[in-house]
């Protein structure tokens, strides 16, 4: 084509061998998005089969699929028409696959019945036995389409081997708009909405409350009623649309309802009884008592030395550090329910601290708040001088929090966005090398999906901003964002969540659902266990916490929908189970089963820390600290602390003195700016 004439484009023939080997490469493809789901409804139309115009099947140049090509002539208008038969109306993706051994584009000008649909570019591919696919979307309507393609210049066209059609419904319906209350009782609230539209058909809704399914209609249902909620309190609520592919739309307007609160609890629990003393250290002591009994129930209790509040516990034990050898304190405990009602003192016990700090087992003990009205703080992680550079999840900003509870705001991330949900700046972790290059790493959501960045710390002012990893997937919920450096400090490690698509788990095609792992520039390990990719594992539906334990191996926690909650030990490649599997539970063949799973009623399992191989694990529905212990591969000896007493609980940390700092993340807007960072006082115990 151009100066030449039709035959100029002819190149000696290559042995037979290389176009079988293009055949099994092409079925190869075929077969592999076939296995994966993506290539439902793909249908393949030879070129030389067409209806073709000023063109002519020629087989000269290797390289093509089927009995040949089609050579448009060097004119303006010829064309190759095909007879598209689709099986739904819709946006339909259509690839052609083309070679163009000259310099110049041949643009082709593509029609639909007649109706003009775009023009797409054919560039030049390098030589004519050089094959390329170019992907264009138009809309077809169900049934037969003339899909014609015509030459837009004297050039005329590439050569034109075929055109593949992918019939898969990839479009996701509109969001559910107008979400609004319509009933709500103690334990339950009703919701209506107005219909979703989608070019197939919307099959479901699902109803979500923060980021977790409580129950799914049909998609010609407009409302839901959920249940077993608890009295008085505020539930954020969501509503998804689906259809049948499943495409997943965009979030509905929110809306947050309180449900009715219960007469109100007047009635104080009793006092606690037999108070005594268990154990001592040069520099603490170790208290314990009978508990107390309560109408509705017993939340926690509150630790007093000398008639001043030193401390609170969920359970009959406490832990009092900080106190001077050969000194004797007065300790008393009162008893709080739900409602704030406190017991009558417990009798009082005089104890002086003695003997030494022995090394082992850590259990925490005095809580000392060390910030209030900060806004869910979402990543922490300790600068050399042991204070802490700290995320604020919805403001987007960090700031340096000394051991005094001094603030120091130190930058805002730039274009950080917030998702009116789990989105915003998220996991911060500093440079294994942070002495010498003063290196900061920040995971957060942006408008084109969520990423990680790498900025320097330099006195009190972040700067030189640099993406390191993008095009995350991201939603109003199920975001992910925790960041940890391997201990020998060469990859760093970032969780992420599947955007509320759960077929996002299984797909390595995209980074949702997964945990990744790459060098601190943002390049892709060449150890990793698929081969250009940053995925370490899969099949995750959103991971937040991550630490390593004495033995190096990586440790994960993990939300789950309405079932259980996970704590994994990841390997390298491991399948996770999500979508099909949920902790134990659902189609969990092949997958790898978690090492501990809660209901998602008493965990929501989001910071991790690890210090002598136990675990600490803080979790936001439960409002609770976990600590397990590492025995081989398995988790033992599970501990409960705080129950109730802090509210979410959303990050853990172990500074270097071997204290717990700990976040709070309430999340309703009612609360906005009421978090804390806390001080847990550690004590080491003997094995």
């Amino acid at each position: 084509m151009g100066s030449h004439a039709r035959g100029s484009r002819r190149a000696p023939h290559a042995p037979r061998r290389r176009l079988a080997v293009a055949a099994v490469a092409a079925a190869t493809t075929l077969s592999l998005l076939t296995a994966s789901g993506a290539a439902q409804g793909l249908v393949e139309h030879q070129s030389e089969a067409a209806t073709i115009s000023r063109g002519a099947v020629e087989s000269e140049h290797v390289g093509f699929t089927g009995a040949g090509y089609v050579d448009y002539d060097n004119a303006f208008g010829g064309y190759v028409e095909y007879a598209v038969t689709a099986a739904r109306a819709g946006t339909h993706a259509l690839v052609f696959r083309y070679a163009n051994g000259s310099d110049a584009d041949r643009p082709l000008a593509l029609t639909v019945d007649g109706a003009r649909a775009g023009t797409v570019s054919f560039p030049g591919t390098g030589a004519w036995t050089a094959w390329r696919d170019v992907t264009a979307s138009v809309r077809l309507r169900e049934g037969v389409n003339r899909v014609r393609a015509t030459a837009t210049t004297e050039d005329g066209g590439p050569n034109a081997d075929r055109l593949t059609v992918d019939d898969t419904d990839t479009e996701p319906p509109t969001p559910p708009r107008d979400l609004r209350a319509a009933g709500r009782s103690q334990t339950s609230v009703s919701l209506e909405w107005d219909a979703a539209s989608d070019d197939v058909g919307v099959v479901g809704y699902d109803v979500y409350q923060h980021g977790q399914l409580m129950t799914s209609v049909s998609g010609t249902t407009l409302s839901a009623t959920v249940t077993g909620l608890r009295p008085d309190t505020a539930y954020d609520w969501t509503v998804f649309a689906r259809d049948a592919a499943p495409n997943v739309s965009q979030a509905s307007n929110n809306v947050v309802v309180r449900t009715d609160a219960p007469p109100p609890d007047n009635e104080a629990p009793t006092a606690p009884g037999r108070l005594r003393a268990t154990g001592k250290s040069s520099t603490s002591v170790s208290l314990a008592w009978e508990a107390s009994t309560d109408n509705v129930g017993v939340t926690g209790y509150v630790v007093h030395r000398d008639g001043a509040q030193v401390g609170t516990t969920d359970g009959s034990s406490a832990t009092i550090s900080g106190l001077a050898t050969g000194t004797g304190y007065r300790f008393a405990v009162r008893a709080r329910d739900a409602a704030g009602n406190l017991s009558a003192f417990s009798d009082e016990v005089i104890v002086a601290p003695g003997g030494e700090v022995p090394p082992g087992a850590p259990g925490p003990g005095l809580v000392t708040t060390l910030l209030e009205g900060t806004d869910v703080p979402w990543g922490l992680a300790f600068l050399p001088d042991g204070s802490a550079l700290v995320s604020e999840r919805e403001r987007f900003v960090l700031y340096v929090l000394s051991p005094d509870g001094t603030r120091t705001d130190v930058g805002r991330v730039p274009g950080a966005q917030g998702t009116n949900g789990e989105g915003g700046v998220l996991g911060v972790a500093l440079s294994p090398t942070f002495a010498t290059d003063g290196h900061v790493f920040i995971y957060h959501t942006a408008a084109g999906g969520n990423q990680v960045v790498r900025a320097r710390l330099v006195g009190e002012t972040l700067t030189g901003w640099t993406t390191i990893l993008g095009g995350v997937p991201r939603n109003r919920y199920h975001n992910g964002g925790g960041l940890r450096f391997s201990p020998d400090g060469r990859y760093l490690f970032v969780s992420t969540g599947d955007a509320q698509n759960g077929s996002y788990g299984q797909n390595l095609d995209t980074n949702a659902g997964k945990i990744l792992r790459i060098h601190p520039d943002g390049s892709i390990p060449a150890d990793n266990p698929f081969p250009g990719k940053a995925i370490w594992s899969y099949g995750h539906r959103n991971v937040q916490g991550l630490d390593f334990d004495s033995q190096g191996r990586l440790w994960a926690t993990e939300f789950g929908n309405n079932s259980q909650d996970e704590l994994n030990l990841i390997q390298r490649g491991g399948n996770y189970g999500w979508p099909g599997c949920e902790g134990t539970q659902g189609y969990c063949e092949g997958s790898i089963p978690p090492k501990r799973t809660w209901p998602t009623s008493a965990a929501g399992p989001s910071g991790l820390a690890i210090v002598n191989d136990h675990l600490f694990v803080g979790t936001t529905v439960g409002k609770r600290l976990y600590r397990l212990r590492v025995e081989g591969s398995e988790l033992v000896e599970q501990e409960i602390y705080f129950q109730g007493e802090y509210g979410r609980l959303r990050t853990v940390r172990v500074d270097r003195e071997g204290d717990l700092w700990l976040t709070t993340s309430w999340d309703l807007d009612d609360e906005v700016g009421n978090d804390r960072v806390l001080h847990v006082d550690v004590e080491y115990r003997g094995s």
